[in-house]
């Protein structure tokens, strides 16, 4: 290599950077030895789909390969990426204590609506940021889209490809709902729907949210898979599905644009996929993390906590919400029943904290703390899980 392109590799100080790895899969097989042989070598392989490379290989480096598993920009990085870091500064020095003043609200509101449509796809953002063209940005997702589907044929020993295209349109519309499968219709069974969804969780395309009953840590020690909500990786890929599926999204992008704070959390289900996006992407990324959500299993009952989190070694339930006022019930009852005494609501208003005196517990003091969603990266930033 060093005498095709004519460069010096350097042990120490020459990186080699091997994009679309999954291609090779003689080349996944020699990363061993570059530890082995040139340890002093920075060496990077990247690539989509790796997952099922990874599947097809008999061994796979073990303790010579590091992975990261990488996601669609976060808020924060969109923000950087739009050249306002002194914007994010300011909302990082923000807490309970000292909320962003209104002009600074107001901004990153705007920013934040811009992020729901352009989503994080790394070529979507740099689009934006030279274009501000939401057309053109719909072009690239597009593409990203059809990319995907391209590859599906590829699997079809494993999965039927329009069984895939199916079941990524239903998940499309069924996103922070508990998943049906009966509802991507064509009478496929509830075993080939589910060996297509196996296939999109590890294609990164769909991230599940699992029950948990949530008594203690772990969280996935009281999970059920059978219970299951699911996301798109990506708020503007979800738009563009949406968009195949109707026909038409603008009505959607105008509601984003000009709701008001309280409309754009209450209508639809956009501010709840985000919400669980930038708690799995703010997560340091050297393991795989799962998200988790609590529902009450009794039937005829609509109590329901998003998501459910451990930080700092305690259960903590988030709701994503849009005012102080109604719409807290399931959370005061979940705290309760769970003996919590901590909570997250996660929304588009200002920081800030209030109290709750549980009369029907020994008058028990629950805490919740408003963690916006243009902040949630906060919450790991503090310590993390």
């Amino acid at each position: 290599m060093s005498a095709m392109y004519g460069k010096s590799i350097t042990p120490g100080k020459t990186l080699l950077f091997i994009d679309e790895i999954q291609e090779s899969h003689d080349a996944i097989m020699a990363l061993r030895f570059f530890k082995e042989d040139i340890p002093s070598l920075h060496v990077i392989a990247a690539g989509s789909l790796l997952e099922f490379a990874l599947d097809e290989l008999p061994t796979f480096g073990v303790g010579r390969i590091h992975s990261l598993y990488m996601y669609p920009m976060t808020f924060d990085e969109f923000l950087l990426a739009n050249g306002q870091k002194l914007l994010l500064d300011a909302r990082n020095t923000s807490s309970t204590n000292t909320p962003l003043p209104a002009p600074l609200y107001d901004k990153i509101i705007e920013q934040f609506r811009t992020y729901m449509i352009v989503g994080g796809m790394p070529e979507a953002v740099a689009t934006w940021v030279e274009s501000h063209d939401f057309i053109r940005c719909q072009e690239i997702q597009d593409d990203i889209l059809t990319s995907y589907m391209d590859d599906f044929p590829k699997y079809r020993k494993k999965v039927d490809p329009d069984l895939l295209r199916a079941t990524l349109h239903s998940v499309a519309n069924q996103i922070s709902q508990k998943f049906v499968f009966a509802h991507i219709g064509k009478g496929y069974k509830a075993a080939e729907v589910k060996s297509a969804l196996n296939l999109l969780y590890k294609a990164g395309l769909v991230i599940p949210t699992t029950y948990t009953r949530a008594n203690g840590l772990p969280l996935g020690s009281e999970a059920d898979e059978s219970y299951r909500k699911l996301l798109i990786l990506d708020s503007g890929i979800e738009l563009r599905l949406l968009n195949m599926n109707m026909g038409n999204t603008t009505a959607i992008t105008t509601q984003i644009l000009t709701s008001s704070v309280a409309d754009l959390v209450n209508k639809g289900s956009m501010a709840e996929m985000i919400a669980g996006l930038e708690i799995l992407r703010n997560q340091t990324p050297n393991l795989k993390r799962e998200l988790y959500y609590w529902t009450r299993q009794v039937r005829g009952a609509h109590a329901e906590i998003d998501y459910i989190i451990a930080k700092d070694a305690n259960v903590i339930p988030i709701e994503v919400k849009a005012e102080r006022q109604g719409g807290m019930k399931s959370l005061w009852n979940f705290m309760r029943d769970k003996n919590l005494s901590e909570a997250i609501r996660s929304s588009l208003e200002n920081f800030g904290e209030f109290q709750y005196i549980d009369s029907e517990a020994d008058n028990a003091v629950r805490h919740v703390t408003i963690f916006p969603l243009y902040a949630l990266a906060q919450l790991f930033l503090e310590g993390g899980e």
